[in-house]
């Protein structure tokens, strides 16, 4: 059987093991030889032991049934026992219990042949009433317990909109482990009788319960306090769900405690409908969709249109003579909800204050933030608008060199003085890291040491990286805070959406971070740290603090901004975005100017279908997130076993780990590798809670230079061309395979048939191949994983464009509109006049982005000075996109007397 290391959720162990089961009953029901059946019974025996475990944490098929089929087996009712695991185990696969009561007994009506969810029609599955499940924590007897549940099941009523069902545990610790195990836990009743320990395999405890704050914080609850420790502690592993807490304590005594998620407290009574109605009410909060809601209701409306866009109701469709095949091809729906109108039950984007409103508001609840903002074009506009409203010309912003184009661009139009920030380089993938804190720290403290700070106004950064890096969010801010206290932070998360519904991942994002530090800011205990720090660090050198975990001020202004491409991790439709704001001074000093900002970025005529995903997609992680991200972690945690267990696989591929990607320093647990053959599987949270930088399991990163064939040759040539797999990054010599919330177990297990199949197929040609013919496939090989152009770090912009020479920032507005006028501009060809202008020492200086794909940020930004390394790099890119660069013609730089014009302040000849 496998042990829990095997397994990197709870929901994959309980799904293969029920599977197990379904197999070995099945055999036994057969009537096996002797020592078969000796095996068989061994094996179900151990399989019950280990499902006896977590099968208390979940309402179906519930421990009385467990029990039922237990027995069962200890009577050698084979048969029996086999129609009853393959009940249990179909309608866990289908969802049949969300439905429909199970019965076990061989002789009940048999209706698997409807169980299966997808094979019903979408109408009808809209129409049945949504299942979830409601964790009681209470100490009790079988007897108790039982009269806990009928009086729960009496309560039901044809009316509610949803069904549900228990599961009962005794203690604080059986609690947290349910919330993480069951992702179908909508709810939890804590009644005054809970303890505080568990029965769970230590093993289990230890790694689990290190989520809601570990094990010591848990044995130093006090008795009276663990109800509403509890619902504490459950807001920090799941904030989306609902705590009612019993109590026999005066409202007094409870008033002052941090309750949570608590939603209501019951004061020492059992009063059951009263519960069960607001059980149902939280619930259908998170499941109310307002803005999604308005626009269907919108169009069942008779309307006459007499206003813009004839396709709106389908009538220019309809009518058509010609174009049936598109109505016919999208359905009436999507035309009946297509308008212009912002009136009649629905609203304006830019002026919102009706369902586009509520649907932000309940965005802005499930993401952590203080206000949300939908977009329908994209993050890269939700950048410009942040960009545009926080930045004033003249102010000096420190930038990811190697972000998105998007913020390139958002500086020139903001006229910011741009200080790029160095990544670490990763030469031999060909590909960027993350940038390092120390980078950030020594461009601060030299900002400060020309006195410049005061100017210092944003930290824009990357979270996670399109490869996967993610930074330790929370301490990057106070390290930062530390030396510029009301340093703005925007952390461009448009890949990392879905990480505010997973405890491990959501440490890591702006919008948790800036709530732990607002928390954290106002506690005494950080007061004296600091003023212990400021004490012990007086007078101390820039190299003291480089080496110092440095603590802001107690008045620190947490001033956070994140935005997020919604559509590329969760349900949108293409282009829907969103802005988070957690912004203590959002509204006295920003809110105008945002305002400003939004009006000129977005759009009059805005997409409602793309709003209305956006509700929706909110809606559904909300009440289902968390099962779907961990379902998503876990189908790239098993790409990844499955390529690294795999002895064909070995030997083209690899599977790029921790190790792989981020340098030992800046990986203080020491984890390199989620996965290991020998081991097994390494729990994530060790070093999600304490490295500097960390790698997003579920961006799984394939050196595939072993094959002989480039990451984009890989990607077009033969996943595209000859196997119909998609994906988007390449680098020289990787590829990388991203996981969604969509992902299944299906699409990982063709993935893999391919790779094997390639393998095979590598393997035949190179046993067929002549001496040749396998010497030229080594020398590819070999150019490509061993030999491999060094990355360039951004060199300087041009003195041209800079204040002085004391700091690094440069005016990138300036050159970018200086090159609007072609008499300021040349070209010189790559292999010719620009090596040799730079071999005779002149300065070249670029006046365009040049932008490489692979691996898609700018190399070269408008006013930069092309370094030696620079030009290397290009002369060694072997990519065939190049945006910015003219092949026929060359580089396009600026003239010499273009710069002096710049230098003297003579712009009269120039547009800028």
């Amino acid at each position: 059987m496998h042990s829990m290391n095997e397994y990197s959720s709870a929901i994959q162990l309980r799904s293969d093991r029920w599977s197990a089961m379904r197999g070995a009953t099945a055999a036994l029901a057969r009537q096996p030889r002797a020592k078969e059946a000796e095996k068989l019974v061994a094996d179900v025996r151990k399989l019950f032991e280990s499902l006896a475990v977590i099968e208390p944490y979940w309402a179906f098929p519930g421990m009385s049934a467990f029990d039922y089929m237990r027995r069962q087996f200890e009577h050698k009712s084979y048969e029996d026992l086999a129609f009853a695991v393959g009940r249990v185990t179909r309608a866990l696969t289908t969802g049949a219990y969300r439905r429909r009561t199970i019965p076990l007994e061989r002789d009940s009506l048999d209706q698997e042949e409807h169980d299966d969810e997808s094979m019903q029609p979408p109408e009808a599955r809209a129409l049945a009433k949504p299942y979830f499940e409601v964790l009681i924590v209470d100490d009790v007897s079988e007897q108790q317990e039982r009269w806990l549940r009928s009086n729960v099941q009496r309560m039901r009523r044809s009316e509610d909109p949803f069904i549900y069902e228990a599961v009962v545990v005794p203690s604080v610790e059986d609690a947290l482990i349910a919330v993480l195990f069951n992702h179908n836990i909508q709810a939890i009743v804590v009644r005054p009788g809970l303890t505080l320990k568990s029965d769970m395999v230590e093993e289990i405890l230890t790694r689990y319960l290190a989520r809601a704050g570990g094990r010591e914080e848990i044995d130093a609850l006090l008795p009276e306090n663990y109800g509403p420790e509890l619902c504490r502690m459950i807001a920090k592993v799941r904030p989306e769900l609902d705590a009612y807490l019993v109590t026999e304590r005066s409202v007094e005594d409870i008033a002052g405690l941090d309750l949570g998620i608590c939603r209501r407290v019951f004061y020492n009574q059992e009063d059951f409908m009263e519960l069960h109605l607001n059980i149902l009410r939280g619930v259908q909060s998170r499941n109310k969709s307002p803005f999604f809601t308005a626009l269907v209701e919108y169009s069942k409306q008779p309307t006459g249109v007499f206003h813009a866009m004839p396709i709106s109701r389908g009538k220019s469709i309809t009518r058509s003579h010609w174009i049936q095949d598109m109505g016919a091809f999208y359905g009436p729906n999507i035309f009946l909800a297509e308008t212009s109108a912002t009136s009649g039950g629905l609203d304006s984007l830019l002026e919102p204050h009706g369902p586009i409103k509520e649907a932000q508001e309940l965005a802005s609840r499930a993401f952590g933030s203080k206000q949300t903002f939908f977009a329908t074009n994209g993050t890269s506009t939700c950048n410009k608008i942040v960009v545009q409203a926080l930045v004033r010309p003249g102010d000096i912003v420190l930038v990811d060199r190697d972000c998105h184009k998007s913020h390139h661009y958002g500086m020139v139009l903001a006229g910011a003085q741009v200080c790029y920030l160095d990544s670490y380089p990763l030469n031999k993938y060909s590909m960027y890291g993350a940038v390092p804190l120390r980078e950030i720290k020594h461009q601060l403290l030299a900002l400060k040491a020309a006195g410049k700070l005061h100017k210092v106004r944003m930290l824009l950064l990357t979270n996670c990286t399109f490869d996967g890096l993610v930074y330790n969010v929370e301490r990057m801010m106070e390290e930062c805070l530390a030396i510029k206290p009301d340093l703005i932070f925007l952390w461009d998360e448009a890949w990392f959406a879905f990480a505010r519904f997973n405890p491990t991942y959501r440490q890591r994002t702006g919008m948790n971070a800036a709530n732990t530090l607002r928390a954290k800011f106002r506690s005494d205990a950080h007061a004296r740290a600091y003023e212990k720090q400021q004490a012990e660090l007086e007078d101390a050198d820039d190299e003291t603090l480089l080496n110092t975990r440095l603590i802001p001020p107690p008045d620190a202004r947490v001033r956070v901004y994140a935005t997020q491409s919604t559509h590329k991790t969760l349900t949108s439709l293409r282009q829907g975005s969103m802005i988070h704001v957690n912004d203590q001074d959002f509204k006295g000093e920003v809110e105008q100017s945002f305002h400003e900002a939004y009006m000129t970025h977005t759009s009059t005529s805005p997409n409602y279908q793309i709003i209305a995903s956006l509700d929706v997609g909110r809606r559904q992680v909300e009440l289902e997130g968390f099962e779907f991200v961990q379902r998503q972690i876990e189908a790239a945690m098993s790409m990844r076993r499955a390529i690294a267990d795999h002895p064909l696989l070995q030997k083209y591929f690899k599977v790029l780990t921790a190790g792989d990607m981020i340098p030992d320093e800046h990986r203080e647990s020491g984890v390199t590798s989620y996965y290991d053959v020998e081991q097994g599987w390494t729990d994530m949270w060790d070093c999600w809670e304490k490295d500097e930088f960390v790698l997003d399991a579920t961006r799984v990163t394939l050196a595939v230079g072993g094959t002989g064939w480039d990451g984009d040759t890989f990607k077009t040539d033969i996943l595209m061309d000859r196997y119909g797999i998609q994906i988007n990054k390449t680098s020289r010599n990787t590829v990388l395979f991203m996981t969604n919330i969509g992902t299944t177990r299906s699409s990982v297990a063709y993935l893999i048939e391919v790779l094997v199949e390639i393998a095979k197929s590598l393997d035949e040609l190179l046993d067929d191949a002549s001496r040749m013919e396998k010497l030229s496939f080594d020398r590819r090989v070999s150019n490509l994983m061993e030999h491999f152009p060094p990355l360039p770090d951004f060199s300087r912009f041009h003195d041209a464009f800079r204040a002085d020479d004391i700091t690094v920032e440069g005016d990138i507005r300036t050159a970018f509109f200086l090159a609007y006028d072609e008499k300021n501009c040349d070209y010189l060809e790559l292999d010719g006049s620009l090596k040799e202008a730079m071999d005779a020492g002149e300065t070249v200086v670029s006046a365009s982005f040049i932008i490489p794909y692979p691996p898609g940020f700018p190399i070269l930004v408008p006013g930069q000075v092309v370094s030696q390394e620079i030009l290397a790099f290009m002369r060694a890119l072997d990519v065939s996109e190049i945006h910015g660069y003219r092949p026929d013609l060359g580089l396009r730089v600026f003239t010499e007397e273009a710069l002096k014009r710049v230098g003297s302040n003579d712009l009269s000849s120039s547009p800028a």
